[in-house]
């Protein structure tokens, strides 16, 4: 008679503990790839949401908000006459700039969010217009407008005021500016179009250049 035979709940007891050590290995392997999986999914969720986030942290935030079809319309229908170059200042997933290029402009877009940029890249290749397009991963305070001829920016009200002053003492005495959503805060509009939301203003150089001379050469009536 064997050992298992004579020693029936010896050898039982020893299965017992060889199924333990099993079921904890196992759990254990388990516990390393939940581990490893919720480990991956935080880094991918912060390196999603941190491009997003960061502009927040900025002095002025450029939040992005997708274009309508109707301010797309607006936009394309306020420079129908124009040709050249053109900007779109916080370009966002890239369909004024694709828009744009499809009506003969060449478009470039400035945008922060690199997951925007790339994906603006890839639906302009799709779309067959890569070569008259280019998008920028940069922040619109650091960069140089003077070469463009038509710019399209979707503000916010805190930093329109200072955007005035930069394009005015950039950009050439032919440009025209079509602000969406918010307008200039002491620029004066050429012409107005569409409502509600869908409002786009816009404006001549040569008229706002003009101004901000003038502010610039007449002496306060205060002091």
């Amino acid at each position: 008679m064997s050992q298992e035979g004579l020693f029936p709940d010896s050898a039982a007891a020893g299965q017992l503990k060889s199924d333990v050590k099993e079921k904890r290995s196992r759990v254990s392997r388990v516990g390393v790839v939940v581990t490893g999986v919720l480990g991956g999914s935080l880094v991918a969720l912060y390196a999603v949401a941190a491009p997003f986030l960061a502009p927040a942290l900025r002095k002025v935030c450029l939040p992005f908000v997708p274009a309508t079809t109707a301010q797309v319309e607006n936009v394309l229908g306020s420079l129908r006459a124009r040709s050249g170059t053109l900007v779109d200042i916080g370009s966002g997933d890239g369909r004024i700039v694709i828009a744009a290029a499809k009506h003969g402009f060449q478009a470039s877009g400035f945008e922060l969010n690199p997951w925007l940029v790339w994906y603006s890249r890839y639906k302009a290749m799709r779309e067959g217009v890569h070569r008259s397009t280019s998008f920028h991963i940069s922040d619109l305070w650091k960069v140089s407008f003077a070469q463009y001829s038509n710019v399209v920016i979707f503000g916010v009200p805190q930093m329109m005021d200072q955007l005035e002053l930069k394009l005015a003492s950039e950009l050439p005495s032919t440009a025209k500016v079509v602000a969406c959503r918010f307008p200039f805060p002491t620029w004066v509009p050429e012409h107005t179009a569409g409502e509600g939301i869908d409002t786009v203003w816009v404006y001549d150089a040569k008229t706002f250049k003009s101004h901000l001379q003038h502010r610039m050469t007449t002496p306060d009536s205060h002091t």
